[in-house]
């Protein structure tokens, strides 16, 4: 069962923490979304998905380019854990929505790695479902000082199910 880490980014800052991750996990491969065929996705069973929020909690540029052919894919039978990017303190009323609509799309799969919302200040988000975020959340805008920690923190979480 192979696993795989897909992400978009604008800044960087996404396939930053994809690489983490990676590193993290034992060196897992890292797919850029929007510079590969998509269909790639299927040759994992496990599945880390990244995104950042962008705007008034969209997704960002680079994955709504490919949305349309992501929402044609079968996650039903794959293991699939979220991390998210946003900014906490400029965007408060959206914080990391992009992370929320991968998960509405990818639920039918087994989704892993929810995380408290715990140390984050912010009015609303798609990705919290009873006081819980759907997958990692990172604010390197606000708190890039806490992330090295959240990042081992939930590898550490879902690296048995992940691996």
């Amino acid at each position: 069962m192979a696993t795989g880490i897909f992400y978009t980014t604008s800044t960087g800052n996404a396939g930053e923490i994809a690489r983490e991750i990676s590193k993290q996990l034992g060196n897992i491969d890292v797919i850029e979304l929007n510079k590969e065929n998509l269909s790639k996705i299927n040759d994992y069973d496990k599945l880390i998905i990244g995104v950042s929020t962008w705007g008034d909690g969209e997704l960002n540029d680079d994955f709504e380019d490919v949305w349309d052919d992501f929402c044609q894919l079968n996650f039903n039978n794959k293991t699939i854990a979220l991390f998210g990017l946003g900014d906490q303190e400029g965007y408060p009323d959206e914080f990391c929505s992009a992370m929320g609509i991968i998960y509405e799309q990818v639920k039918a799969g087994k989704i892993i790695g929810f995380t408290s919302t715990d140390g984050y200040e912010f009015d609303s988000s798609k990705s919290n479902i009873d006081d819980k975020f759907v997958g990692l959340v990172i604010d390197e805008d606000n708190q890039d000082h806490l992330t090295q920690q959240r990042v081992e923190n939930w590898v550490n979480e879902i690296k048995s199910d992940i691996l």
